[in-house]
């Protein structure tokens, strides 16, 4: 199969990579530490209709596929850009996916820019959802309680409690409380996992993103840093690596695009290969964000110094859910059909 980009999707990157670069540098990303938000970036790509394009046709949106919504998610990763553009659209496609009035109600209000509503990952245990994806800055979050989709207002005292991480990550632990359901039974549950599959899709597109970055800026500067009279990315010990590190990069994004495709068509394989594309992914930033630390030398550990930027945000992000073994276990489940228990 052919995954060259059309003119269109062409554009599409070229457009928010511009933006991106505009609002989102290293620079802009160390002012929105630590809470991970920048609320002016946010309304910059909310005129760009970053949620919009999320939403289908039919519900007031642009209609946008999954493979287009990694294309963005990659330049969201690339800058490292502080803004719940993953947390907003899947919470978006999520709603539109229900027949419930006060789902509608609250998709209109995304649409309208007066909401941002969020998705939490895990289920809730014992009346919490935790560690919820823009939490500490929604208005709202979609929770599953035991086989119930639950709308929680994140307005009410107590309803939320921030949670301070190395990733600067707006995360918190939601209260459920009383919230009522927006869908209930079996049509709950499957809502929950096609969004969850939404979610491992892009985020996996953001850290392809957040990897091709931090290997570029080491790239440079292995050009430019030189020991015994030699550019450091001469030597096999830096430059081989780094050539691995290329490689991966590649075959994480060849593998999001696949997924990508396979959700938008509805195939069989869509599950699998999305938790599949998160899990190398993960890897893949692991490993690419370890050596622009490293190779940077003494520097590179430090706050001042740009890889730190990435290295937080690689080990950070995919752990909101879980770690790549959790994602294989995921993808192995949907292959041979087995449930979690087993």
């Amino acid at each position: 199969m052919d995954f060259s980009l059309d003119d269109e999707q062409q554009a599409l990157v070229a457009s928010f990579a511009d933006l991106l670069s505009k609002r989102s540098s290293p620079a802009h990303v160390r002012q929105a530490e630590p809470t991970g938000f920048e609320p002016a970036l946010w309304r910059a790509l909310g005129e760009v209709g970053v949620v919009e394009m999320a939403v289908p046709a039919e519900r007031g949106g642009w209609g946008a596929g999954p493979i287009d919504l990694a294309l963005v998610a990659e330049q969201v990763g690339a800058s490292a850009a502080p803004a719940p553009v993953i947390e907003a659209q899947v919470a978006a496609r999520l709603l539109a996916s229900l027949d419930d009035p006060a789902a509608s109600a609250a998709l209109d209000a995304m649409l309208g820019g007066e909401q941002l509503e969020t998705k939490a990952v895990r289920p809730v245990v014992d009346g919490v959802a935790e560690l919820v994806p823009a939490g500490a800055v929604a208005d709202a979050a979609v929770v599953l309680d035991g086989d119930r989709l639950r709308l929680v207002s994140l307005a009410a005292s107590g309803a939320r409690c921030p949670v301070a991480n190395l990733a600067a990550a707006p995360l918190a632990d939601v209260t459920v409380g009383d919230a009522a359901p927006l869908a209930s039974g079996p049509a709950a549950l499957v809502a929950f996992e096609a969004a969850l599959d939404d979610w491992l899709l892009l985020t996996g597109a953001a850290l392809v993103g957040l990897a091709g970055r931090a290997h570029r800026t080491t790239c440079e500067y292995a050009r430019e840093r030189r020991t015994w009279n030699a550019p450091i990315g001469s030597y096999q010990g830096v430059a081989h690596p780094l050539a691995d590190d290329a490689t991966a990069v590649d075959g994480a994004r060849l593998l999001v695009h696949e997924a990508a495709w396979e959700l938008g068509r509805h195939g069989r394989r869509g599950r699998e290969l999305a938790a599949m594309a998160f899990a190398f992914a993960s890897e893949t930033a692991r490993k690419a964000t370890y050596d622009a630390v490293h190779f940077h030398g003494g520097v590179g550990f430090t706050l001042e110094a740009d890889p730190q930027l990435y290295y937080r945000r690689a080990r950070g992000w995919p752990r909101v859910w879980g770690a790549p073994q959790d994602a294989y276990g995921r993808a192995a489940r949907a292959r041979y059909h087995t449930s979690e228990a087993s």
